[in-house]
């Protein structure tokens, strides 16, 4: 009912008087909208944050490797931050979106518990949401890069070494399956409470949980050759997604008419947390 227009033939059918519709509006208004401080929005607070002074670690570069067409493993560095990480000290819950939805700044999605991350978002979801929040607050809210991430995850990030392409590729596809298999059992899927997850070293939250999330990151192909030559494309309708182990993630859109790379819903288990500018 909240925000629906009053069908006004009711009140001739009814036969009320203006003064007592007015106060009949209002019974119902009461009985049935929600608090107006949920109808207007409540004063949206500042998250929770971290900030993270620059300094070196390990980091295996996003994307795909290739040279003379056989994949390799991402060059692992050694690199560091050039500013301050300030990032959210928990994911975006369901009930700090709902504000957003509120507001009309982010689509509806379906949830079941207030205090879980949520999840089901595209990435167009989450830049809509941090857009938002930057109006609100009045400073700059974004998606981290995928080296943020790492940065902020620390010994929860998974470096992921995989046999490179001097491996036969039939080989190597087997490889990487026992890779998988050997990442450990089967998880619960369904979203937990925030914080079930405990916090890393950083004092930052359910990093590597079941939820994984996005980053900003595109998806970057490297194709080497022997002679030297290489090349570098980016799609940025797949994004890097992190968790308990790196992956790729197109940009689901839900109105076909908009176009994208794919049309439908995104995972149950994709949420996301944002930085600060």
């Amino acid at each position: 009912m909240p925000g629906d227009a009053f069908d006004t033939r009711c009140v001739a059918r009814l036969n009320f008087k203006p003064r007592y519709f007015a106060a009949v509006a209002i019974v119902l208004v009461s009985a049935f909208a929600p608090p107006l401080a949920s109808q207007l929005g409540a004063v949206i607070e500042a998250p929770n944050v971290v900030a993270l002074q620059p300094r070196p670690f390990s980091y295996r570069l996003a994307g795909e490797f290739t040279r003379d067409g056989r994949p390799l493993s991402g060059p692992l560095r050694i690199v560091q931050l050039d500013r301050t990480l300030t990032i959210m000290i928990h994911q975006v819950t369901v009930a700090d979106y709902e504000h957003c939805v509120r507001d009309r700044g982010c689509p509806r999605i379906a949830h079941d518990s207030f205090d879980q991350p949520i999840v089901k978002v595209n990435w167009q979801d989450a830049t809509a949401y941090a857009a938002w929040l930057s109006r609100q607050l009045g400073t700059t809210y974004r998606l981290p890069t995928d080296e943020e991430w790492a940065f902020a995850a620390g010994s929860r990030f998974s470096v992921d070494e995989y046999p490179d392409g001097a491996v036969d590729p039939g080989r190597r596809m087997l490889q990487l399956y026992e890779f998988e298999i050997d990442r450990g059992a089967p998880f619960d899927a369904a979203p937990r409470a925030i914080g079930s997850f405990g916090a890393n070293e950083n004092g930052i939250f359910d990093f590597a949980g079941n939820v994984w999330e996005w980053t900003d990151t595109c998806y970057v192909h490297h194709a080497s050759r022997a002679t030297g030559a290489e090349t570098a494309i980016a799609n940025c309708g797949v994004r890097v997604v992190e968790g308990r182990h790196r992956t790729y993630m197109t940009d689901f859109i839900r109105d076909p008419r908009t176009g994208g790379c794919v049309v439908g819903k995104p995972p149950l288990n994709l949420g996301f947390r944002l930085v600060r500018a």
